[in-house]
């Protein structure tokens, strides 16, 4: 059996979509066409059930993948770790949104870099949810973090950890708010700067919305594209921010920004690990994704 069709068959199977399959693979849709129906032919049974939006594999097509996914992406690791030098380290390429990736994930799979035979190398890449899924989906990654769970069959993905976010500013900045009352929005926080990630404000409009049943009054004042430096503009003076509990919290203790609102219930991100489905047949895969599991009961 040509390799060639089943690693079609595979992809069309992880992807749920002949159309998604042939951007993955870098071929026409057509090609891809012709070669699961060759596949079907040299079978003699149906791999996939065609619908209106993707295909649906059959019980033929489901148990086909479940045998051939791993060995196809063992033969992958080894094309890609090659064969003329068994000492080295085989690469985990890891992604995910910078300040998560850099304060927990990083700090805890760098202990499995070592040279004990199940080590390995790590390559690590930074991107927002969209981005990370969509590299994972291509193969440019082994492991992503993702805030977004992904839908379908060609990625699986796992709770992580969930995230709290608080409500901060420096302590100069919330003696001229002044307290606010449970549940509201305390009228002076609504003249307040804002600092954020994105004009669009993520954090502090998720932030309204379920603490305050609201949207933001105040416009982005500084807007950077990271939460490491949206809390130095916090402890600066700058203006109020939303920030995970995890990133704060340091600076919390040491007063350097404090807690404007406390609500019974805080809003919560849930972070998920997501691999390529079948992936987590490699070893070192497994292990970081064991690893990092591990480490988030934690962090919570």
């Amino acid at each position: 059996m040509d390799l060639a069709l089943l690693r079609t068959f595979v992809t069309v199977h992880r992807a749920g979509s002949f159309t998604r399959a042939a951007a993955l693979l870098g071929l026409s849709q057509p090609a891809v066409t012709t070669q699961i129906r060759t596949l079907e032919r040299q079978l003699g049974r149906p791999l996939f059930l065609r619908q209106a939006r993707g295909v649906t594999p059959t019980t033929i097509g489901d148990e086909l993948a479940h045998k051939a996914a791993p060995h196809l992406d063992a033969l992958v690791e080894i094309t890609e770790t090659g064969l003329d030098d068994e000492s080295s380290l085989r690469t985990l390429h890891l992604a995910g949104p910078p300040e998560f990736t850099a304060e927990r994930a990083l700090p805890a799979l760098t202990e499995l870099t070592g040279e004990d035979g199940q080590g390995f190398a790590l390559r690590a890449s930074f991107g927002n949810a969209e981005e990370t899924l969509e590299g994972l989906a291509a193969g440019h990654h082994d492991l992503a973090i993702s805030t977004a769970r992904p839908r379908g069959a060609l990625l699986t993905a796992t709770p992580l950890c969930d995230e709290e976010h608080v409500l901060v500013a420096s302590p100069a900045r919330a003696e001229q708010i002044g307290p606010g009352s449970r549940g509201k929005v305390a009228p002076a926080l609504e003249d307040v700067p804002v600092i954020e990630v994105h004009e669009s404000l993520p954090f502090v409009s998720r932030y309204w919305a379920s603490v305050f049943d609201s949207r933001p009054a105040s416009p982005g004042t500084v807007i950077v594209p990271d939460l490491r430096a949206v809390l130095a503009c916090a402890v600066a003076g700058a203006g109020l921010a939303v920030l995970p509990r995890y990133l704060c919290t340091a600076a919390l203790e040491r007063g350097d920004v404090v807690a404007l609102h406390e609500p019974a219930v805080p809003p919560l991100r849930t972070y998920f690990l997501v691999v390529r489905t079948g992936t987590l047949a490699m070893p070192h895969i497994a292990r970081a994704h064991e690893w990092l599991l591990q480490a988030a009961s934690e962090w919570c």
